[in-house]
């Protein structure tokens, strides 16, 4: 996978280099530390032709734009005719002001190339700022991860395990969009191939995965023997698909075809799987799936799947709960991941327990407006160390914004029912994965 990123500082001779070769030596350092494989050139690129020597033959994910001294527009051109690929334009703060010289006019230069940018129709991200700010330092380390997550997508299988429930549409997805939208490539089988694969196991084959599953969930011995074997067949069935097709995230139908056809719930498969590295919802719902992958990608752990069923204006909380899917790794830990029965079918196993703690979560959702437009929801809070709310799976978070206004304007909004809580900050990352993917980032904490 092409990981490739460059920084190019721009400008002209003609200011005041000694402070602009400060700046370059500042920013080389800043970005060596942020990822120390970026590439940089030895010296600026202060003329058209050591820009275009610089960047002849590569093929970068990102190219970071800074106008270390003033540039016109033609540098950003030759750049965006020579690559494709997206932009970080960074503006450096004027070193000086002393109502003498004008050390750098980097502002002035930003503002052509922003220009030149939106003729091109590009998309960009901008950060203002000196290499020894921390809210510029911050930006750039997003910026890269983000950038790194847009390439795993385009490498991305995405697989789509029967259809959604009816009335539940809103997760079903185009193999089209996905791969012009997202760059993924979406796989799409019938329930039945899994369930009948899982079928053909013998009770001996699956023993390995019981014990498995016994590593991670409590009580599972409660579980009646055939639904504890038959949920370990699922287990294998899924595993091995995923495994031998190169799946990193999944959406898979649940009822009532788990219940009626195979008489064991997928509940307990699919929040293994999220443990195991493949970002795993259930209902089917493929976008749901995709937010999953990408906030797991961007925090390096597991991420909760649910809907927001409660809120509490006095803690100024929402609650987010699911009847019987969530990662074990998010279990409280006096309860660890209990195993339950589903709460309405009274089948198991299922996941029944409260999640953990966490300083800074953020709520996330890929999803489509009433024209059908891609968008992204955002918002930060904390989620709290409370005990399940319901039977089932369950997270409490308290909201950077007022609960109820969140609520309200996401209802209003039209936002599918399915969010992602995911285990950190990300929201400059996922504004930035908004930005290369040409989607609108709405964010609920403004």
């Amino acid at each position: 996978m092409n990981n490739e990123i460059i920084y190019l500082p721009i400008g002209v001779p003609t200011f005041h280099l000694e402070s602009a070769q400060t700046e370059f030596e500042k920013s080389v350092k800043i970005l060596k530390e942020t990822d120390e494989n970026i590439l940089v050139p030895e010296e600026m690129l202060l003329s058209i032709d050591k820009l275009n020597a610089f960047i002849k033959d590569k093929n970068p994910i990102l190219v970071i734009v800074q106008n270390v001294t003033f540039a016109n527009g033609e540098y950003v051109a030759q750049v965006l005719h020579r690559l494709n690929c997206h932009v970080l334009l960074w503006t450096l703060r004027e070193p000086v002001i002393d109502g003498g010289r004008l050390r750098l006019n980097s502002l002035t230069g930003a503002f052509s190339a922003a220009n030149m940018l939106k003729s091109f129709g590009r998309s960009f991200t901008y950060v203002f700022g000196s290499p020894d700010e921390q809210a510029v330092q911050n930006k750039i380390a997003a910026t890269v991860k983000a950038v790194k997550v847009r390439e795993e997508l385009k490498n991305l299988n995405l697989l789509q395990i029967g259809h959604t429930p009816q009335g539940f549409g809103f997760g079903r997805a185009l193999d089209s969009e996905v791969m012009t939208v997202f760059g993924a490539n979406l796989v799409s089988i019938e329930a039945r191939e899994l369930i009948d694969k899982a079928k053909s196991f013998s009770g001996e084959e699956v023993i390995p995965y019981i014990e498995r599953a016994k590593e991670s969930i409590v009580c599972l011995d409660r579980i009646p023997e055939k639904n504890l074997f038959d949920f370990a067949r699922l287990f294998k069935a899924y595993d091995e698909y995923t495994k031998e097709n190169n799946i990193g995230a999944l959406s898979s139908r649940c009822w009532p075809d788990f219940f009626t056809s195979f008489g064991t719930p997928v509940c307990a498969v699919l929040s293994l799987l999220n443990d195991l590295g493949v970002a795993a919802a259930c209902e089917a719902d493929t976008y749901g799936a995709l937010s999953m992958f990408a906030a797991m990608k961007l925090t390096g752990k597991a991420a909760f799947f649910g809907d927001p069923v409660s809120l509490d204006e006095k803690e100024n909380t929402i609650t987010f709960w699911h009847c019987g899917m969530a990662p074990c790794s998010l279990a409280r830990e006096d309860t660890r991941a209990v195993c339950g029965v589903h709460c309405n079918r009274k089948i198991g196993p299922t996941l029944d327990f409260g999640c953990k703690a966490e300083k800074q979560v953020t709520l996330f959702r890929i999803g489509k407006n009433d024209s059908g437009k891609f968008r992204v929801f955002l918002a930060s809070g904390e989620a709290l160390n409370k005990p399940k709310q319901f039977d089932g799976t369950s997270i409490v978070v308290r909201t950077e914004n007022g609960c109820r206004d969140i609520v309200n304007r996401a209802v209003k909004e039209g936002w599918e029912p399915h969010f992602v809580v995911a285990m950190g900050n990300i929201k400059e990352e996922i504004k930035v994965l908004a930005d290369t993917l040409s989607i609108e980032a709405e964010d609920f904490d403004d």
